[in-house]
């Protein structure tokens, strides 16, 4: 039995070169290199190594885990290394999701071209496999796992092995029925397709044939008209159920002689479930598709906190990669703390810790490499300047040489904006955040320096700021040194200290912002959210996580986005709930970094998160979901037979009012195709602003419930009726063919008078 990934190996001299195998040196820093032996696996996809010296330990990781393999000096460790190393021998493998890269060293620059293009080809390979190929694979895979002695067949002993492995502690004797059903020599193993019958058997899905039953009048197809009606019933679907029937007849149905009557048989009604049209989230929802052309202040802006660290801010990394991961991720505002460094160059680190140190210049050549590689909107550099006056100059020099015209020097039209410019019209610049002596206004009549103390992250109280005037808060601002080519590549982000809502009505020029930590953000949300809301339609503010955050954890999100918050800032190498959340608003519009808030945010209207009911037009939404089933669920505890007892939880994040959690009951034994058939209802008041979460655990009577995975949704994004949700790993990567099926409905709250 071959997967099609083997199979596509067994013709091509590069794979067949990995298949051999190569001792490659893996490179770590200038001081850890070590050889180790590597070697691509029978099945195609799976990369096998292990040290010499390692007896039986070894490691693997999957083909599909790879998302670019870099040729050459392409990262700070091969670089280096350069002296040591020639280009022509090193490439490095980069990870998808939060796992660290993989430079390597070959031993000729044959062996290294052979590993280059063998893995690209096995990537290339893997995203252009069908549905149907991907499920071959999996079969494949589990065939792989469970044939104990290797002999290309599996008694009942390894098939009872596999079921625990696939995470279904079946009975017995249903199993044993299962696999004589299977068995069709009788030989008392299972070969190639009576295993792939096999599994066909144990995924059947019953509970969609349910449905499928409920509109089928004979059971085994639906007429055009029969999956009309369903279109329209079930997913809400209007009018354009009809056309879209034909659609997907033509798309999915497999059976050439169904698709000529007009019909669609289970099994195309299954492939069209288990699709991205079947899904929860609105595939068009998934393109660019709001209106780009609105000022920077009226949309949620993706961003990132401490942006140059890899792990944790006391004694992390520092690294140029954290940065190629944020902005591959959509990222439209990233941070650079900036300090004096030697031999005149500014270095980034978090000060006054032991995170190590990179070049400013390196950071802007990244910066320039990679910032509209996944989208084309405009990146804002969020500059945290501790440098002395000479190394200001240094920086500004950088970004001016390095960045040529990505980096915006002056206003678009030469004029003072009365707004801000939109997404659209600054669609590849890189806009530069920090302090700015004098304004757009006046800065041709200012002297060569500027001095002021304020911080970004420092936020020292104001003396009585209401009270002051304009011309004795400068005063009051004015104690370190700020150099004039700096603050002259500042345009629409002038940094400016925040002193009160009242202030910044009758003083504040649209192109100043002010930052806020994430306790003075949430104080001010929850006494003036309505004010917070009126100053974030005209100017941008930027949220930090607390100091106090020593381990780069989060800060929940949402309540600064209740208020109109844009550049709310996590820390994106910190896996879990808060930047699920984060990942799930910034989904959708083609996951451009830019959302575009409600109009009751963007307008005058008084819009009071803690009272949305007063605001005009208010009205709220049940949302019903009927939990069915789970699909092929990741274990998540490795120990052999070793099975989940798997909950659903369904979380609401939005307004104060719309914050909810609920769950269905726990299934026993069962990850493999749990089945809970329960409904969670909820009242939703602000549905512009509501994420959906759904999120699997194991769970577990003595302690903590372990995580299984997740999906998050934005609430205006969910399509209604029978969908599939495809869940994602911790670290937001998709876990194959692990899905919830459930049904979905949302009807609007009728009040009677």
């Amino acid at each position: 039995m071959d997967s099609p990934q083997s199979l596509f190996a067994k013709g091509d001299e590069d794979l067949q070169v990995m298949k051999a195998g190569a001792m490659l040196k893996k490179v770590k820093s200038k001081s850890w290199k070590k050889q180790r032996h590597f070697r691509l696996q029978e099945d195609g996809q799976t990369i096998w190594y292990k040290s010499r010296w390692a007896g039986t330990g070894h490691s693997t990781f999957s083909v599909a885990d790879v998302e670019v393999v870099r040729e050459g000096h392409q990262s700070e460790v091969l670089l280096s290394v350069a002296e040591e190393f020639p280009a022509d021998l090193c490439f490095t493998l980069v990870f998808r999701g939060r796992r660290g890269n993989l430079d390597l060293v070959a031993e000729t620059p044959s062996e290294a071209q052979a590993w280059i293009r063998g893995v690209r080809k096995l990537i290339q390979n893997a995203e252009s496999m069908d549905d149907k190929e991907r499920v071959d694979q999996w079969i494949w895979d589990w065939f792989q796992k469970a044939d104990k002695n290797k002999d290309g067949r599996m008694n009942f002993k390894e098939v009872r092995t596999l079921l625990k492995m696939m995470n279904v502690d079946m009975n017995e004797e249903y199993a044993l029925h299962l696999f004589t059903l299977a068995d069709k020599s009788k030989s008392g193993c299972l070969e190639n397709e009576e295993f792939v019958q096999f599994y066909k058997i144990l995924t059947e899905r019953q509970d969609m044939r349910q449905v499928f039953h409920d509109y089928s009048q004979d059971g085994q197809t639906l007429t055009l008209a029969e999956l009309k009606d369903f279109l329209r019933q079930e997913q809400q679907e209007g009018e354009r159920s009809r056309e879209h029937a034909q659609e997907l007849i033509d798309r999915y149905e497999p059976s050439e002689t169904a698709k000529k009557q007009g019909a669609m048989s289970i099994d195309g009604f299954q492939m069209y479930l288990v699709s991205p049209e079947g899904a929860i989230l609105d595939p068009q929802r998934l393109t660019l598709n709001q209106d780009m052309s609105r000022p920077l202040s009226h949309y949620f802006i993706c961003s990132s906190h401490n942006t140059y660290l890899m792990e944790d801010q006391l004694r992390g990394q520092s690294s140029q990669e954290a940065y190629i991961q944020a902005l591959k991720r959509g990222c439209r505002c990233v941070e650079v703390d900036c300090w004096d460094g030697p031999n005149g160059e500014p270095v980034v680190y978090h000060g006054h810790t032991f995170t190590s140190k990179i070049l400013f210049r390196d950071v802007v050549t990244t910066l320039g490499e990679y910032a509209f590689k996944a989208s084309e909107f405009p990146v804002i550099l969020s500059l945290e300047n501790h440098c002395s006056v000479e190394q200001q100059k240094v920086m500004a020099q950088l970004l001016d040489t390095i960045l040529g015209d990505m980096l915006l020097r002056e206003p678009l039209d030469g004029l003072v904006p009365q707004e801000l410019p939109s997404p659209h019209d600054l669609k590849g610049k890189i806009l530069l955040k920090a302090k700015k002596i004098g304004g757009l206004e006046e800065s041709e009549t200012l002297t060569d320096e500027a001095t002021d103390e304020v911080s970004d992250e420092a936020e020292p109280e104001s003396p009585s700021a209401e009270n002051l005037s304009a011309e004795a808060l400068c005063l009051h601002d004015k104690k370190s040194k700020f150099s004039r080519e700096l603050s002259d590549l500042v345009v629409y982000c002038k940094s400016v200290h925040f002193h009160s809502f009242e202030y910044s009505r009758l003083h504040s020029k649209c192109y100043e912002m002010s930052s806020f930590s994430e306790s003075k953000a949430r104080k001010l949300a929850k006494d003036t959210g309505t004010e917070f809301v009126h100053h974030n339609s005209r100017q941008l503010s930027r949220v930090y996580p607390s100091g106090m955050r020593t381990d780069s954890s989060n800060y929940n999100p949402q309540e600064l986005w209740n208020v109109g918050c844009q550049i709310v800032a996590l820390n994106v190498q910190t896996a879990g709930l808060e930047m699920d959340l984060n990942d799930g608003l910034f989904s959708q519009n083609g996951c451009c970094g830019y959302v575009l808030k409600p109009d009751f945010m963007r307008n005058d209207d008084s819009f009071d998160p803690e009272r949305p009911q007063d605001r005009d037009g208010y009205t709220s939404f049940q949302l019903s979901i009927q939990v069915i089933s789970g699909q092929q669920l990741p274990k998540v505890n490795q120990k052999e037979g070793s099975i989940v007892d798997p909950l659903v939880r369904v979380e609401i994040y939005g307004v104060s009012q719309d914050q909810a959690k609920q769950e269905t009951s726990y299934i026993y034994n069962n990850g493999f195709n749990p089945l809970w058939n329960e409904t969670l209802n909820f009242i939703i008041h602000v549905p512009e602003l509501a994420l959906v979460r759904f999120v699997v655990e194991d769970y577990d009577k003595t302690s903590r419930n372990d995580f299984m995975g997740q999906f998050t949704v934005p609430f205006t994004c969910i399509q209604p009726g029978y969908r599939h949700i495809h869940l994602l790993s911790k670290d937001g990567m998709a876990i194959p063919l692990s899905t919830l099926f459930v049904n979905v409905k949302i009807s609007e709250v009728t009040t009677e008078v």
